[in-house]
């Protein structure tokens, strides 16, 4: 006969073993907690967490609602900018407004500047990629289509606890050289002056 304690047990290691085979952790909006592996539809998904096979949870992309990671995944969003630039910032507000995760690169001297012309055959910031088009200059208008034409949402689904990255220089920088400290000069001591002997016989001898 099995025991209330078996059945349990049984219980809790069906459940161990379904969590490693899962691939997905969803909360619902009743705050039920579920595993899956498969990836829950859009509709009825609520708060989505991809997990590794380990029980971890997977990269920061992979924890994106549905509707951004494909996008995300094959048109990536880099915005090329610099400081006290107005076009930079509207560009700014309009990525985080239509909830479009990208990443910063700031252009800040001439390294910078030298990369960028290679980027997209010129100097002017902002210029915005998706995926490989580029877009050079702030217009709204083209902005959103090509964003459109990536399939980005309109409207944000981007989760209330997701946090932009902040900005990186677009080419990496050398550290500072380490300051040369003069090695310091060799004290030259005088050589001590050659004291006859006392009571040495003074003159010649023959």
């Amino acid at each position: 006969m099995t025991s209330r304690r078996d059945i349990a047990l049984t219980c809790a290691l069906l459940g161990c073993a379904l969590s490693a085979q899962a691939q997905y952790k969803v909360v619902g909006p009743d705050g039920r907690v579920t595993y899956t592996d498969r990836p829950p539809s859009a509709a009825s998904a609520g708060q989505v967490t991809p997990m590794r096979r380990d029980g971890s949870a997977a990269a920061p992309d992979a924890q994106l609602p549905i509707e951004l990671r494909q996008p995300v995944a094959r048109f990536p969003v880099t915005l090329y900018s610099s400081a006290d630039c107005a076009p930079c910032e509207s560009g700014r507000r309009l990525l985080q407004a239509r909830g479009v995760p990208y990443a910063e690169k700031l252009v800040s001297d001439e390294a910078d500047s030298e990369a960028l012309a290679r980027l997209s055959d010129g100097r002017t910031v902002p210029v915005l990629t998706v995926g490989k088009q580029v877009l050079k200059g702030f217009s709204e208008a083209d902005w959103q289509s090509t964003l459109d034409l990536a399939a980005y949402p309109r409207e944000s689904r981007l989760p209330r606890n997701h946090v932009q990255p902040a900005a990186t220089p677009l080419t990496a920088k050398a550290p500072p050289p380490r300051p040369v400290v003069p090695e310091p000069a060799p004290v030259i001591r005088p050589e001590p002056a050659v004291v006859p002997p006392t009571g040495a016989a003074s003159g010649i001898r023959f």
